[in-house]
C-alpha cells in the first residue's frame, strides 16, 4: 500500500504583483492563517502525520514508509512569504490598493519549522503548481509555462525545506491526462504520472503500465513510451474526497454514483471513506501481491479528528499484515510490467475563455523576460521579478474547489486574478517610455542627430529598441538594441537626415527584443534650420559674387585707378 498525503490550499496570493526582494507579500485572504493556526486544517492535517509516525506508535516504521506528502509549491511559496510579514489586501481586484496587516506570520512560521522537521525523514514530492489542471497548461503551447507547472515545483519545495524531493513524478489534480498532457509530461522530463484507475484504458492491475497516446505499443526508438502510469483507487479517492467541511466529486466519477453528498453527515462520511481503504485489504487477502495507492484530493479539507482517523486505519491494516507498505519512489523506479495503456480525456470546469486570457497573457510575461537583463549588482533578477507573474497564470488554472460546492467561487477568483495580472502587466509594460521633449526640437542642419530620453521605472534593467513612425521626407537611422539601467534613464543619439524646412510630426516608442511595445507613444515636432539643396545653391551664388567684388577692388587698386564703389567716400 502507498498513501499520498495532500498538502495545499487554494491560490492566496494577490495577483498582478511582480516579483519584490524587499516589499512584503499581499494575501487575498488571512484564511490561510486560520488554517496554519492550531486546530486549523493544514495544523490538523500536519499535525497527524506528527502523531501517527512517531516511534511510540510506529516503531518499525511502516506507516512513514508508506507514506509520501505531497506539497502544493505555491502553498509553500505563501506561507513563508507569510513568516516575513505579509498585508491582507481591502480589494482583490485591486492589489494595489489599501491593505492592512496579516495575523499568521507566528503560526506559518511554527507551521513550516514543524513541515522541515518532518519532510527531513519523510518522503516528499511536488504537486503541479497551485494544483493545475495540466490538460489547460499543455493546451496552452507555453514550455515556459509548463515548466513552471511541473519541473519547478520540485526545485521550490526543495530549497524552501532543505531536502530532496522525489524528482520525474507528477502526480495529476484531476486524475487523469489527456493526450497533450501526456505529451507535455513526457517533454518537461516526467517519467511517471499518477492518475485514477479509471483514467486510462484497458483497465490494469499492474502497478504501472507504459502510457501512450495510441493504442498501439510502442517501439523502443519511440519517444512516446517514455511515460509510465501508476494509478490510484478511484473509489477510495471519491470516498476520501466526501471528508471535510467541503465534500467533493471527482471529475471521472461515474453519473450513476454521483449523489448530493451534503445529505450524508460528516460522520457518516468518514465511515464511508475508512470502510473503502479497508475494502482492498479484507478483499484482496487472497490475492497477495496486489498494489493499492490512496490519494486524496489534493484540496482536501478534512480536519478535526478525520485525519487521525485515516491515518490510523492504514497503520492497522499495516500492522496486522493485511497490507504492507510499498514506498512511492520504489514504486515509481520499477519497469512498467502492465500492457500499455492509454488515458481517457478528464472533464474540465475551465471555460475556453479562461484559457484564451491565460494563453496570451502568459506570452506577454516571456516576452518580457526575454528583454530584461540580470545586474550582478542586484539580488533581483529577471527570473525572480517575472516568476509571480507567471505562476499567477497557474493560479488561475487551479482546479482547488473547482469539484466541490465552492466551485462558482473558485472561477470568479479565477477570472478576478487574470483581470488582475493584465492590469498589473499593464502596469509593467507602461513602466518603460521614451520621454516627450517639450516645443519643437531643431536641428542644426540637414544631418544633426536627434536626442531622445527613454525611461526605465522597473527594478531590473531593461534591453529595448527604438521604434519610429517618420514622414517620408525624414530618414532615421536604426541605433539596434539599447540598455536601460534600472529605474534610471538613458538619452539615445539617434542619426536623422531631414530634406524639408516644415515642421514635421515623428512617433518615437521603445519596444521589447521581439517588436512588442513597451510604455507610450511620443510625438516629436522637428525643424530644420537646412534648406537643402537650395540653401547649397544661394550660398555659392552670394560666395561667388564676393569673389566677384574682391576681386574687381583689387584690380583696380593694382591699377592705381579709384574704385566707383569707393565714390563718396574719399578721405579728406
Amino acid at each position: 500500500m502507498t498513501v499520498l498525503w495532500p498538502l495545499a490550499d487554494i491560490p492566496r496570493l494577490a495577483a498582478g504583483i511582480p516579483g519584490s526582494i524587499d516589499d512584503r507579500v499581499r494575501l487575498i485572504d488571512d484564511d490561510l492563517a486560520s488554517q496554519l493556526a492550531a486546530g486549523g486544517r493544514l495544523d490538523t492535517l500536519l499535525k497527524a502525520l506528527e502523531f501517527a509516525t512517531q516511534p511510540g506508535l510506529d516503531p518499525d516504521g511502516k506507516l512513514a514508509s508508506s507514506l509520501c506528502i505531497g506539497i502544493d509549491p505555491d502553498l509553500l511559496v505563501t506561507v513563508s512569504n507569510m513568516t516575513r510579514g505579509y498585508l491582507v489586501v481591502d480589494n482583490p481586484a485591486d492589489p494595489a490598493s489599501s491593505a492592512r496587516e496579516g495575523s499568521g506570520s507566528g503560526a506559518a512560521a511554527q507551521w513550516l519549522t514543524r513541515l522541515e522537521a518532518l519532510a527531513s525523514n519523510t518522503c516528499v514530492t511536488a504537486l503541479p503548481f497551485a494544483q493545475a489542471d495540466l490538460a489547460a497548461v499543455a493546451d496552452i503551447g507555453d514550455s515556459s509555462l509548463l515548466s513552471s507547472a511541473v519541473a519547478a515545483p520540485a526545485d521550490i519545495v526543495d530549497g524552501i525545506l532543505g531536502i530532496s524531493s522525489v524528482r520525474g513524478f507528477t502526480w495529476s489534480a484531476t486524475g487523469g491526462v489527456d493526450a497533450g498532457a501526456a505529451d507535455a509530461l513526457r517533454s518537461s522530463g516526467t517519467g511517471t504520472v499518477l492518475v485514477a484507475d479509471n483514467s486510462i484504458s484497458p483497465p490494469t492491475s499492474s502497478p504501472t503500465s507504459l502510457l501512450v497516446s495510441t493504442d498501439t505499443a510502442p517501439t523502443a526508438a519511440d519517444p512516446t513510451g517514455t511515460l509510465a502510469a501508476t494509478h490510484y483507487d478511484s473509489a477510495t479517492a471519491a470516498a476520501l474526497a466526501g471528508v471535510g467541511t467541503t465534500p467533493s466529486t471527482p471529475a471521472l466519477t461515474p453519473a450513476n454514483q454521483r449523489f448530493d453528498l451534503g445529505t450524508d453527515s460528516r460522520t457518516a462520511r468518514l465511515q464511508d471513506a475508512l470502510g473503502a481503504i479497508n475494502f482492498h485489504a479484507l478483499v484482496g487477502a487472497d490475492r497477495p501481491g496486489r498494489t493499492v495507492t490512496v490519494a486524496p484530493p489534493q484540496y482536501w479539507t478534512a480536519g478535526g479528528d478525520e485525519p487521525s482517523a485515516i491515518l490510523s486505519t492504514v497503520s492497522s491494516l499495516l500492522r496486522s499484515g493485511l497490507a504492507t507498505p510499498r514506498p512511492l519512489p520504489g514504486l515509481i523506479t520499477e519497469p512498467p510490467t502492465g500492457i500499455p495503456v492509454t488515458s481517457i480525456d478528464v472533464p474540465t470546469d475551465l471555460d475556453a475563455s479562461a484559457i484564451d486570457t491565460v494563453r496570451t497573457q502568459s506570452a506577454r510575461v516571456d516576452t518580457l523576460a526575454q528583454s530584461l537583463v540580470e545586474d550582478p549588482q542586484s539580488a533581483l533578477t529577471p527570473r525572480l521579478y517575472t516568476a509571480p507573474l507567471r505562476e499567477d497564470m497557474l493560479r488561475a488554472l487551479s482546479t482547488a474547489g473547482r469539484a466541490s460546492a465552492e466551485g462558482d467561487d473558485a472561477a470568479a477568483m479565477a477570472r478576478t486574478r487574470l483581470t488582475a495580472t493584465r492590469v498589473g502587466l499593464d502596469t509593467v509594460y507602461g513602466s518603460v517610455t521614451v520621454l516627450a521633449p517639450g516645443g519643437v526640437y531643431t536641428l542644426a542642419s540637414e544631418q544633426s542627430p536627434l536626442l531622445l530620453v527613454a525611461r526605465n521605472d522597473l527594478p531590473v534593467p531593461v534591453n529595448v529598441l527604438l521604434r519610429v513612425d517618420a514622414p517620408p521626407e525624414m530618414t532615421i537611422s536604426d541605433v539596434g538594441v539599447t540598455q536601460l539601467p534600472a529605474r534610471g534613464s538613458r538619452t539615445i543619439t539617434v542619426p536623422a537626415e531631414v530634406d524639408d524646412k516644415r515642421n514635421l510630426s515623428v512617433d518615437f516608442s521603445v519596444t521589447t527584443l521581439d517588436g512588442t511595445r513597451l510604455g507610450e507613444v511620443s510625438t516629436v515636432s522637428v525643424r530644420s534650420n537646412a534648406y537643402g539643396q537650395a540653401l547649397a545653391i544661394i550660398t555659392a551664388c552670394a560666395g561667388a559674387l564676393l569673389l566677384l567684388l574682391a576681386g574687381r577692388r583689387l584690380w583696380h587698386r593694382f591699377r592705381g585707378q579709384p574704385d566707383p564703389a569707393d565714390e563718396g567716400y574719399e578721405r579728406p
